[in-house]
């Protein structure tokens, strides 16, 4: 089974996500042994931010590790678990907010798919990009 980065490479609707992993340098990480739990923000979710919101990310590689961490959770987090939750740490140190009660929200994010498996881990499909304050 894929890793998670392969696993959003193959995808092939990632790949906005998967052009900033590789820029901040966190694609080594993400094909370690993890596991983690990724709440993945499609093409279409990037494509929602502010024009020249990528590009000043691709160009503050600090800035892209901390927004890009900020959809990352320790430990392999299924949505049967997710559900039971209403809030989770990410690996950049704050806290996402989780609403269940109609579908499940991250922060301001619908998830829309659920539990990607990867060898690593999980992807949690999300339609809006998750920015730490």
């Amino acid at each position: 089974m894929p890793d998670i980065v392969d696993t959003a490479i193959n995808a092939g609707t990632f790949n906005t996500l998967v052009a900033a992993i590789t820029a901040a340098g966190l694609d080594t990480a993400l094909k370690g042994p993890g596991p983690f739990t990724v709440f993945a923000p499609t093409d279409e979710a990037f494509s929602k931010l502010p024009s020249g919101t990528v590009e000043a990310l691709l160009t503050d590689i600090l800035k892209l590790r901390k927004v890009l961490e900020y959809h990352v959770v320790s430990g392999k987090v299924m949505a049967a678990d997710v559900v039971k939750l209403d809030s989770a740490t990410t690996v950049e140190g704050s806290t996402l907010k989780i609403d269940a009660s109609s579908g499940v929200k991250v922060n301001d994010a619908t998830v829309v798919t659920p539990d990607v498996e990867a060898d690593n881990g999980i992807i949690h499909i999300i339609d809006t990009v998750l920015i730490p304050n």
